[in-house]
């Protein structure tokens, strides 16, 4: 009998589903404390979570059954994916379940601030007559600015368009033309600030869209903007917001999420053309049972049948062919990872080629593996191994595959190129060994970069003396220390390139004082 717990609040549909399903005992065990959950998650063979329950490494070393990891919604970030993959533990989420909800709560926001619902509910409740104080404005024919056309941007920007108002969409990562096709105009992000009367934030928190929205993006804005926010708290600086409101160059602020839930003591909470929701985005009855019924199903046919959907740190394949793939699959995301991160502009095309003696296997799942690795650090927990070429497919990118059996200087090698609206990028790894993961090629330049998490950077220099050591100590000066260093050489030029991983982070500040170094000429801190 396989036992599931349930440790957050999930709907009674799924509950049932887990209790009608045959060999399958489910507990529900909501808002225990850490240390308790810690004692009793030893029994279990799969865990399913909302947002409340932290599923950290301390907690996984202490789930010796552990299976599988289902979360009811799309965020992970109360997971440790990294930790959860390194014990076999799968992890699923369920991304299709609550985006109409959200962005019907995007759209329910902006009306309302237009139209001062919430404070003339509560003037009105306290028996004031503030019908000249409350005039609103109409959104018809306003200009309504949409950053991110991933799922629940799209179907703001519908939604939006029904309403007669001008939609305009930024988003770096989708092709004009994808955009256009879609019937909107594509638009840079300070042409978004100039021109929008209203601006809708529907982006993941990452490291570059955390605090998109500050004093110097808002400087950029029309006078009198109305700024709402229904994807991820922090990318809205709270401070500058509130800073804004009180000088009334935003005359108002729709706000579902915030830097810390809840929050608190916060200011905001004071100014009168702020209004909030305590993160309801995905609250409705419809998106809880649809989230409900999804991770039930798929725990369920994992369990059943070894059946794995939407799983976000493991592909869909037999377990002998993943045994085979393994090191594949590792090299691909992380190769994926390294060239969103390197190249500039939309992208609007990839080649995958393998050259070497695979023996006829299909290679499917490691071009889909590369492909989660390159749209991760764009879309974050959207996207998983089961959807990352619909997505591809969503953003307009164009992805071709060709294999050759003729080799020169690698028994196997994989070859990622990519095409941007800017540049085309390329890189290529093998394995070491049978199981090692190597990227042995960017651009012109041979390296030996082992793929591994922390912080990383590649930096473009000059091949003279001294320009390593400049950097070296510039980075010391900055108490940045170096664990590891690769330099590859462009055979035909006089440049280096250098692979670096270091202790702490490489700061914007740290990453402009070496870009003013004479030698250098690019620094990229990235992530994988």
């Amino acid at each position: 009998m396989m036992k599931v717990l349930v440790s957050d609040n999930l709907g009674e549909i799924g509950i049932q589903m887990f209790q009608e399903a045959e060999g399958i005992e489910v507990d529900v065990n909501t808002g225990l404390p850490p240390e308790e959950l810690k004692a009793i998650i030893g029994a279990y063979d799969a865990l399913v979570i909302r947002s409340a329950t932290k599923v950290t490494e301390d907690l996984l070393e202490a789930a010796t059954k552990l299976k599988v990891v289902g979360r009811a919604g799309i965020g992970l970030d109360n997971v440790d994916i990294p930790a959860a993959s390194r014990r076999g533990v799968i992890v699923m989420n369920t991304p299709e379940g609550n985006v109409v909800t959200t962005a019907e709560h995007a759209i329910a926001m902006m009306l309302a601030l237009s139209r001062n619902i919430p404070m003339g509910t509560a003037t009105l409740k306290s028996g004031e007559w503030a019908k000249k104080r409350l005039q609103g404005r109409e959104i018809y024919n306003k200009v309504l600015g949409v950053i991110g056309f991933g799922k629940i941007g799209s179907i703001v920007a519908d939604r939006a368009r029904g309403l007669k108002m001008q939609v305009v969409v930024y988003d770096p990562f989708v092709t004009p033309e994808n955009i256009e096709e879609s019937g909107y105009r594509a638009v840079s992000l300070d042409e978004l600030y100039r021109i929008a009367d209203y601006i809708t934030i529907h982006v993941p928190k990452l490291k570059d869209t955390t605090g998109l929205i500050n004093k110097d993006a808002i400087k950029k804005m029309k006078d009198g903007v109305m700024v709402v926010n229904c994807a991820r708290g922090g990318i809205v600086n709270e401070d500058d917001l509130f800073a804004a409101l009180e000088t009334g160059k935003v005359a108002g602020a729709a706000l579902d999420v915030f830097e810390t839930e809840p929050p608190g003591e916060c200011r905001l909470m004071n100014c009168e053309r702020l209004i909030c929701t305590p993160h309801l985005g995905a609250s409705t009855r419809e998106a809880q049972t649809n989230v409900a019924v999804a991770v039930a199903q798929q725990i369920i046919d994992y369990l059943q049948s070894g059946t794995i959907t939407n799983a976000v740190n493991v592909p869909s394949v037999t377990g002998d062919l993943l045994n085979k793939l393994g090191p594949y699959l590792k090299l691909a995301e992380k190769m994926g990872s390294l060239q969103t991160q390197l190249v500039t502009g939309a992208i609007e095309s990839v080649r995958i080629e393998y050259v070497g003696d695979f023996k006829d296997m299909d290679m499917a799942p490691v071009t889909t593996a590369m492909l989660k690795g390159m749209l991760a650090p764009i879309v974050k927990d959207d996207v998983n191994f089961v959807n990352a070429g619909i997505l591809a497919e969503q953003r307009g990118i164009k992805v071709t595959e060709a294999t050759s059996a003729i080799t020169e200087d690698y028994v196997h090698l994989v070859t990622v190129e990519v095409v941007t609206t800017e540049m085309t990028n390329t890189v290529s790894g093998t394995i070491f060994g049978k199981k090692e993961p190597r990227i042995v090629k960017v651009n012109d330049f041979r390296v030996e970069i082992i793929p591994e998490e922390g912080h990383l950077a590649l930096i473009h220099n000059v091949d003279r003396p001294g320009s390593i050591g400049q950097i070296g100590s510039t980075l010391g000066k900055n108490d940045v220390n170096i664990a590891r260093m690769q330099v590859g050489q462009d055979k035909e030029g006089d440049r280096n390139i250098i692979f670096l991983r270091t202790d702490t982070p490489i700061t914007d500040e740290v990453a402009a004082e070496l870009m003013a170094l004479p030698m250098v000429n690019l620094v990229i801190p990235f992530d994988l």
